[in-house]
């Protein structure tokens, strides 16, 4: 069972933003071995979805997103930051962020489209809730992406 907690970002606990920022580096930076900017100044603005599991009453951070708006990053929304920790993974955690990030996000600023910077290999699953690619394969920070983009609803 995830708990759900949609916060701008002056919401968050102090506690909740570190859970945040440590899953975001253990996945982004340790995992994937990628030296990028995390702390892009973007956080400030967003909103964010975090996902929180309970085993044996301690509470961890099990996933996360951010949603940018319009005009922020792109002339669409955005979201980005998407991330399970590694136990979460394979439990179809990720469809259930992603899923519940684009209610949430839409409900923050309806009629907008969606654009992604989408790992090239998570095509597909991003295709699974209506982002079409529209760029050609880029190296960001050592790692092929694509643009894509959802339709607004």
């Amino acid at each position: 069972m995830i708990e759900w907690q949609w916060s701008g970002f002056a919401e968050l606990a102090v506690t909740d933003l570190y859970e945040m920022l440590a899953l975001r580096q253990q996945v982004f930076v340790l995992e994937q071995t990628c030296l990028f900017p995390d702390i892009d100044g973007l956080d400030p603005v967003a909103h964010h979805l975090l996902g929180w599991k309970t085993t044996d009453g301690k509470r961890e951070l099990a996933a996360a997103l951010r949603c940018l708006p319009p005009g922020v990053k792109y002339d669409e929304m955005s979201i980005g930051r998407v991330v399970t920790s590694q136990a979460a993974r394979g439990t179809g955690l990720g469809r259930e962020l992603v899923a519940q990030g684009i209610v949430c996000a839409t409900q923050l600023h309806p009629g907008q489209p969606i654009r992604i910077d989408a790992q090239a290999h998570l095509q597909a699953f991003y295709a699974a809730f209506g982002f079409q690619t529209v760029s050609e394969p880029y190296d960001e920070d050592g790692i092929m992406h694509v643009y894509m983009l959802r339709p607004a609803a």
